[in-house]
């Protein structure tokens, strides 16, 4: 007699294979602070609950640094360029039950080159920072999801 075999299909376990999720940013924005920080303020939806996440913010800032006398008048000479620089900033941030979270982070501007401060001693000398961010970009890290953000650019009154 011919034993048939029996066709017995098993259910694979998906664990980790299957993510109700969809990681997204929902809104993202970045401004100016009165100092010349960037800050970028975001959510994102999508996470699943009690989700602890990464988001990283980076941009290349070019700055430069310029004395201006109390009657506003600026020296004779070149102002003080600092080299164009990438900067990050990153933390951490949970979920919750919702599975979105809300945040911001802030990136402060190139400090001065040593030769300015050096120069601006005097208390009849102010620093004037014009700076400027490109390619502002915020990743969550833990979910590969990145959103691009406007550039910004300003004038300010900085204490050296």
């Amino acid at each position: 007699m011919l034993k048939t075999r029996q066709f017995r299909p098993q259910l694979e376990q998906l664990g980790e294979r299957i993510n109700p999720t969809s990681p997204h940013f929902i809104s993202a924005s970045s401004a100016l602070g009165s100092a010349g920080e960037l800050t970028a303020s975001f959510k994102e939806a999508g996470l699943g609950d009690n989700v602890t996440i990464t988001v990283e913010l980076s941009t290349d800032a070019n700055a430069q640094y310029t004395a201006i006398n109390k009657g506003g008048n600026k020296p004779q000479g070149q102002p003080f360029q600092v080299p164009p620089i990438t900067l990050t900033a990153s933390g951490d941030f949970s979920s919750g039950k919702n599975g979105n979270v809300v945040g911001s982070l802030t990136i402060q501007p190139p400090p001065p080159p040593q030769d300015f401060l050096d120069a601006v001693k005097s208390p009849n000398w102010v620093a004037q920072l014009d700076v400027s961010y490109q390619n502002v970009t915020l990743t969550d890290m833990t979910n590969g999801v990145s959103v691009g953000l406007a550039s910004q650019s300003g004038t300010f009154i900085v204490k050296a």
